[in-house]
């Protein structure tokens, strides 16, 4: 950020960000897919992945409704899916910091980060293309074609279908599927892949989404502070949510602490990767602003402990 924001000439190649794009979605699903076939599907594995895909429902829809009273439809969709779903820099630190508190935690909580990346995204597309269908019906509405008004709404199905077919939804979900299969043979196969090159990729890739963030941080200028508020409270409230479902489905501390984690974090890898495709009309300033700029250093700084230390005082 201090370099984008120096004017510097230094870039990451498209193609090579799109590839870096690629890698850590891969490696992400194979991740959650070893995790989820090493614990198998017990009832707590179930009822904690059922509260991650409820919280990663939950969020982007009631982000959705309060950012379009402020924002347009493409704006507001793309927020409220860099909300909806997940931080993979968070997660990794909020598991180093149970570790070193010695909490105990579930390893199917990286499976329930996989699952946790898709519901927005899929949110996000369909929204955005309800956005396009209205304005082109206003448009022509506009022009005199009235009779363009009783088919101005998409089918479902097709909108869902072109949302799940997406190349990076498709890669995150299909590597979390191989995970399942291999288990630990696959796992030990793609340690050198998905393990060892994984920091390392992911510091390039956020290296981009800096270099992104402060050369279009001058458009956050002039907008709405509620945009500033929803950054910094955003997250306390959805981390509040989960902690309510985790507290209500009997979780343990550690769990309990990492879905409200999962929950309070904003995506700087799968979201932004399918957003700037998906959705160019959005503006990479809002969503990489908030989430990079305001939320991703909260969480580090203040959010972990504070969640842990709600989860102890509630479920502890």
């Amino acid at each position: 950020m201090l370099a984008g924001s120096l004017k510097s000439n230094l870039e990451i190649p498209p193609s090579i960000s799109r590839f870096l794009s690629l890698y850590l979605l891969m490696a992400l699903g194979l991740k959650g897919g070893f995790a989820l076939a090493q614990s198998g599907l017990s009832r707590e594995v179930v009822v904690s992945l059922g509260a991650a895909l409820t919280m990663a429902l939950v969020v982007p829809m009631v982000g959705y409704v309060v950012l379009c009273r402020f924002l347009s439809g493409f704006d507001a969709a793309a927020i409220a899916a860099t909300y909806g779903s997940v931080s993979a820099v968070t997660f990794i630190t909020a598991v180093q910091h149970l570790d070193n508190q010695g909490v105990a935690f579930g390893g199917h909580m990286a499976a329930a980060m996989a699952l946790m990346e898709s519901p927005a995204m899929v949110f996000a597309v369909v929204m955005a293309n309800h956005v396009r269908r209205k304005m082109n019906v206003s448009a022509n509405l506009t022009h005199g074609n009235r009779a363009l008004k009783a088919s101005g709404n998409p089918r479902m199905g097709g909108l869902l279908h072109e949302a799940l077919t997406d190349g990076a939804q498709m890669l995150l979900l299909g590597a979390m599927v191989i995970g399942v299969l291999t288990g630990e043979a696959g796992q030990l196969a793609m340690k050198p892949f998905s393990v060892d090159l994984f920091k390392g990729m992911l510091a390039f890739f956020l290296l981009d989404m800096g270099l992104l963030a402060a050369r279009n941080m001058p458009q956050i200028k002039g907008q709405s502070l509620w945009l500033v508020v929803y950054a910094v409270l955003g997250p306390l409230v959805h981390a509040s949510l989960a902690l309510v479902m985790a507290w209500a489905l009997g979780f343990s501390v550690g769990n309990a602490a990492l879905l409200m984690v999962l929950s309070a974090s904003a995506s700087y890898i799968a979201v932004p990767a399918v957003i700037r495709h998906a959705i160019p009309e959005a503006s990479p300033s809002l969503y990489f602003g908030m989430s990079l700029g305001l939320t991703f250093p909260f969480n580090i700084l203040l959010g972990i402990p504070l969640y842990l230390h709600a989860a102890h005082i509630f479920i502890g």
